[in-house]
């Protein structure tokens, strides 16, 4: 039987910045609570928390500090319990983000894990000796700087892959594992329709050999979470895999393998960065690259896995202003970019503020920034003798800050998201871009998503349908056909801000054996798109779903 999730899509909330209802000026669960009719008419089917636990906040709630536990700024458990209940009665799931590779230092197990070197939780953790005051190796954060900690009431290190405020759990204690799939099963028995495994590829490092993504016990650890926890309900449980190909794609989501329901892998994320150099580098998309790799994605698992579809969450910058136009060719771009995504075959995601084409901000210096990240690379590079303009430049573009900026609800004070002081920055543009102008026009963005969404509950070859790329070669043409059962779509988009011509025709007729001229349209972001696939005349960023007749 086919699970839910192979249809569904899903809606990512960032708690902190999505709607504020007591005038702190952060977001809060009855925010999310006042807009489920909201996300009820756009269509989605689950609603991904970012971490809403127990947290001091230096990597936005990344950091916990109590898992059964909620941030006083979002609110209660009971608070948290009626957003369960209010969900479940519009037919929406709530997927809850665990970090179960690392915890706040503020955490009671690390609090107690440093009193002494034969402290019971001391194992909870990774600490090595120190010796001659040098750090145990080379193992690099990824918030910048050595991945080790000096820790002196014990005279040693320890290790934190991210913040210094972020020490790394030790999977090779089985207690460890037991507390993971403790707190899996305490949410579970709460609601939660499912997890999102935060970085979980890290669970089964092996720090002395510097490995720190998928080690050899890892798969070992994710199945023993499969059989006493995930698989007691019908869950979704997606794993945060940076490192992964394909192959590794198989190993996580092949159902025979009892593991999890599907990964975010990120081969796509890094495609306008400069090879070799890191996020912060900067090069224009290559669309052959993005083709080959999305395609490659596409046609890795048939029946042995599954995929998930996005472009945005809240570690990325907003896709329209990264492979899009977020000026003139914004509304334009941003559909485009949905029914390229939406057509293919997975599970979709959509981060808040997508579905209204939400941009990039760009802040005037680095004092206006949040995010830990941002902050930590500044400081060092300029160490290095980078210039502050070409930082910016490079944070405008790739700053998880661009995700973060509060929902632009109305054109009214603070955009309608706080009637306080927002905790961050209002993108300015949200006089134009927000959720209330989007619902007034028919021809907005927010409607094109919801016909998006409705078409994967309609149209079965979308969910099971195999994918060919077609025009593989064209570099401004991204063009693919689903396929399934004699039912055929076909999604044909421009990539570009200039007119361009394409015939998909004679590809489309190899694989369906000449069968059938006549395409309708199911989904247009022009009002007068041609039908005519001999021969079509592409406007900027025209993007058109086609359906065999």
């Amino acid at each position: 039987m086919d699970k839910w999730w192979k249809n569904s899509v899903v809606y990512q909330v960032y708690p902190r910045s999505f709607l504020d209802t007591n005038g702190d000026g952060i977001g809060d669960l009855n925010g999310i609570i006042e807009k489920l009719d909201y996300l009820k008419l756009l269509g989605v089917d689950a609603v991904w928390l970012s971490p809403v636990f127990k947290s001091p906040n230096d990597d936005n709630g990344y950091d916990i500090s109590d898992y059964r536990d909620i941030m006083d700024e979002f609110g209660t458990m009971e608070d948290m319990e009626r957003l369960f209940a209010e969900a479940e009665k519009r037919g929406i799931r709530i997927i809850i983000d665990i970090v179960a590779n690392h915890t706040s230092d503020e955490h009671p197990w690390f609090q107690e894990a440093k009193k002494s070197r034969d402290n019971p939780y001391r194992e909870y953790y990774v600490f090595r000796d120190n010796v001659d005051g040098k750090v145990p190796n080379s193992l690099e954060s990824v918030f910048s700087g050595s991945a080790w900690e000096y820790q002196e009431e014990t005279d040693s290190y320890y290790l934190h892959c991210f913040s210094k405020k972020q020490p790394d759990l030790n999977y090779e204690n089985p207690k460890v594992l037991k507390e993971m799939i403790d707190i899996e099963n305490f949410w579970i028995d709460k609601g939660a329709g499912g997890f999102r495994l935060d970085v979980i590829e890290n669970i089964g490092k092996i720090p002395d050999e510097e490995i720190i993504v998928n080690g050899p016990r890892l798969h070992e650890y994710i199945h023993e979470m499969y059989k006493q926890a995930f698989s007691r309900k019908d869950l979704l449980v997606v794993g945060e895999c940076w490192a992964a190909d394909e192959q590794i794609g198989k190993l996580y989501s092949n159902p025979a393998r009892e593991e999890l329901s599907m990964i975010f892998q990120f081969e796509h994320i890094g495609l306008d960065e400069v090879e070799g150099e890191g996020k912060w580098s900067l090069k224009p998309l290559n669309l052959l690259d993005l083709k080959r790799i999305l395609s490659k994605w596409q046609n890795a698992f048939h029946g042995d896995g599954w995929n998930s579809l996005f472009w945005n969450n809240h570690d990325l910058p907003r896709i329209v202003s990264r492979f899009g136009d977020d000026g003139t060719y914004r509304v334009e771009s941003a559909k485009m970019l949905a029914t390229l995504l939406h057509g293919m075959k997975g599970t979709p995601y959509i981060f808040q503020g997508e579905e209204i084409g939400m941009t990039n901000i760009s802040l005037a210096t680095i004092d206006e920034y949040e995010d830990i990240e941002t902050l930590n690379m500044y400081r060092e590079k300029i160490a290095e003798g980078w210039t502050d303009e070409k930082l910016m430049e490079s944070i405008h573009a790739k700053s998880r800050d661009n995700a973060r900026t509060p929902m632009q609800w109305t054109d009214g004070l603070n955009a309608g998201f706080t009637s306080g002081t927002p905790w961050f920055a209002v993108n300015p543009n949200y006089k134009q871009i927000n959720v209330e102008a989007a619902l007034r026009n028919p021809d907005s963005i927010f409607y094109h998503y919801q016909k998006l969404v409705r078409l994967r509950k309609e149209k079965k070859v979308l969910v099971d349908g195999d994918y060919r790329l077609l025009c593989a070669d064209d570099p401004d043409i991204f063009a693919y056909a689903r396929i399934l059962d004699g039912q055929v779509v076909v999604v044909v988009c421009n990539f570009h801000g200039d007119a361009r011509e394409v015939s998909v025709m004679d590809e489309l007729a190899g694989l369906t054996g000449g069968r059938g001229e006549e395409y309708k349209i199911l989904l247009s972001n022009y009002k007068d798109s041609g039908c005519d696939l001999s021969r079509l005349e592409l406007r900027p960023y025209e993007a058109v779903m086609y359906e065999l007749a």
